[in-house]
């Protein structure tokens, strides 16, 4: 991060300076008290499980001497070498002075979004875009409120372009974030059932995805997965912004025609202004395709030359837990256990299928669908036929996977059903097998990478 005055800080966020000198800088902006060292501001937000506040005299002892708070909290905190301002609401002070200092950067902001796989797109987005310019992206799971301030802090002087991935689990969320962020270009990978619970239905998830072309104008444009049956509606309408898709359909601004997959590669042809271009992406999946191609369409509207975005996508690497395959122990193991929805089940399912030794599936549950919880998860479960020897879930609505592929033919004596991940661990050693293909998967809040631990041990 580059200097910041305290002056600037109090202008953003048209705070009050109450102790200190508006002439000091700081150099970081933390809402980590652990990560709290000389020259640091101490941004104090108040979460559902703590309050920041409580943790300012820690932050202090380990250096700190810049801090936001809330107007409404008194600290004890009356040291003579402290900067303390005071402010309405924390968390919005963090995306105001982030607003305010990614206004500093006259760099390209892209935005990624979408039900499935928007961190992957991020991260091919990112292998693309950097083929010609130093960027940045967000790191793990950054992409919230509080997240996307955190990342944009990481810009400095050398970054070019900037992929900022933006998460949401209900409206105005993403709109908030584009608030800050100011993207030019947009990406939302697909339309899908995540967060549906709070979103009500697929048209009510579009609306909120589209919330990414607020400030939107005729030097914006967007990109979206042509083949999706809600984005693909955009084609018929007129926007203030450019409109480019991607997809199998010819239909679309760029379309793959075939492709050969690997065990571990694609490599794909691409139809690209009437010429077909071989590209090559190191990930497996008929939907990586489809993010690679949003990568694709983002290089061009940056204007980097097609042989720097093929040259970028051969060094794609994946983020932990997503499709992550390892060879380990006798046992190929697909970690994706970052988080699911019915659609990244069926692409994961999908991928285990294309193994020809014994193919195991370890499915948890899938949150966040509300009274869609059981078409959802019965939906995996008519994805495990033809793909999955061995089917073992954990939870509670998982068992209605167990369910629909014990009721479309999948032997009950490969299918086993556990309360907890604890139960299922038990009986492991019991089920798996010498060179088995093991895909584990779930939604985060299932911590099935306590699975993935123990197979590799």
């Amino acid at each position: 991060m580059e200097n910041l005055t305290v002056k600037e800080l109090v202008i953003s966020t048209k705070g009050k300076l109450v102790l200190g000198d508006e002439n000091n800088f700081v150099n970081d902006i933390i809402i980590d008290s652990r990560k709290a060292n000389e020259n640091n501001v101490f941004v104090a937000i108040v979460g559902e499980n703590l309050d920041g506040h409580n943790f300012i005299q820690s932050a202090y002892d380990q250096g700190c001497r810049t801090f936001i708070k809330n107007d409404k909290v008194n600290i004890d905190l009356n040291q003579s070498d402290v900067n303390v301002i005071e402010v309405k609401d924390t968390e919005i002070a963090l995306g105001d002075i982030a607003k305010y200092y990614k206004s500093k950067f006259e760099i390209p902001f892209i935005g990624i979004t979408g039900s499935v796989g928007k961190t992957t797109t991020r991260d091919m987005v990112y292998a693309a875009v950097s083929s010609k310019y130093n960027s940045l992206k967000n790191e793990g799971n950054l992409n919230n409120q509080l997240g996307v301030p955190l990342t944009l802090f990481e810009l400095n002087k050398e970054h070019e372009c900037a992929v900022i991935e933006m998460g949401m689990s209900g409206f105005n969320e993403i709109e908030y974030l584009a608030n800050i962020v100011n993207p030019k270009i947009g990406v939302i990978s697909n339309i899908g059932l995540s967060h549906i619970e709070a979103l009500g239905s697929q048209e009510g998830i579009l609306k909120a995805k589209m919330e990414i072309t607020t400030n939107f104008d005729s030097t914006s444009t967007l990109i979206v997965n042509g083949d999706d049956k809600f984005l693909s509606t955009l084609k018929n309408k007129d926007h203030a912004y450019t409109l480019k898709t991607f997809g199998f359909n010819k239909e679309n601004d760029i379309y793959c025609e075939d492709f050969t997959m690997g065990e571990d590669s694609i490599t794909f042809t691409c139809v690209i202004d009437g010429n077909k271009e071989e590209i090559f992406i190191p990930a497996v999946g008929e939907h990586n395709i489809y993010n690679a191609m949003a990568a694709i369409l983002t290089g061009i509207a940056l204007e980097i030359p097609l042989k720097n975005i093929k040259e970028g996508l051969k060094y794609y690497k994946a983020t932990k837990m997503r499709l992550d395959i390892v060879k380990d122990n006798d046992l190929t193991i697909i970690n994706d256990t970052y988080n699911a929805s019915p659609d990244s089940m069926k692409a994961a399912l999908k991928i285990l299928g294309r193994y020809k030794e014994r193919r195991v599936a370890i499915l948890g549950d899938m949150f966040e669908m509300g009274e869609h919880a059981e078409y959802g998860h019965r939906l995996v479960g008519e994805s495990t036929i033809g793909n999955v020897d061995l089917l073992i879930t954990i939870g509670e609505d998982s068992r209605f996977i167990s369910d629909e592929a014990k009721k479309l033919g999948l032997c009950s004596n490969s299918i086993y059903h556990f309360a907890t991940k604890e139960d299922a661990i038990n009986n492991l050693d019991d089920l798996i097998q010498k060179n088995d293909v093991v895909l584990v998967k779930a939604s985060r809040g299932m911590k099935l990478e306590k699975i993935v631990e123990y197979l590799s041990k």
